[in-house]
């Protein structure tokens, strides 16, 4: 039981990082500098895609052998598209959870480096 509250420690410790470095990344003038984490989310979330259709499309023959005489020879097929295609968009939306969340987090910090910017320009000009 220990071990398990260690990790979840753990896990809760490394997302409340992330976060905090989303919202830092967010508040730099670099727009860009606050899409770093959110891109590479999206990136993780298309390679478990592309492992889903490439494993999901892949036929398995087993084969039974007898003394090194192929006795049996037989090829599974997989299961139908639609569940394939369901399984992918399944996979694909729940690996974008964190993406959507970076991206909020990225547009409200962004809305307030908007507003800052916006006074800075106001406070120029007054000054002229």
């Amino acid at each position: 039981m220990r071990h398990v509250s260690v990790v979840l420690v753990f896990l809760l410790v490394c997302g409340v990082g992330v976060i905090a470095l989303q919202m830092f990344l967010s508040k730099k003038e670099n727009k860009w500098a606050g899409l770093i984490l959110p891109i590479i989310s999206f990136g993780i979330s298309l390679m478990a895609l592309l492992a889903v259709l490439l494993f999901s499309a892949h036929k398995g023959v087993s084969t039974l052998t007898v003394g090194g005489v192929v006795v049996e020879q037989t090829t599974a097929q997989t299961t139908e598209m639609l569940t394939i295609i369901g399984t992918a968009l399944y996979i694909f939306l729940l690996y974008n959870i964190p993406t959507a969340v970076l991206l909020a987090i990225f547009a409200a910090c962004g809305g307030k480096r908007k507003k800052r910017r916006d006074l800075e320009k106001m406070s120029v000009q007054d000054l002229e």
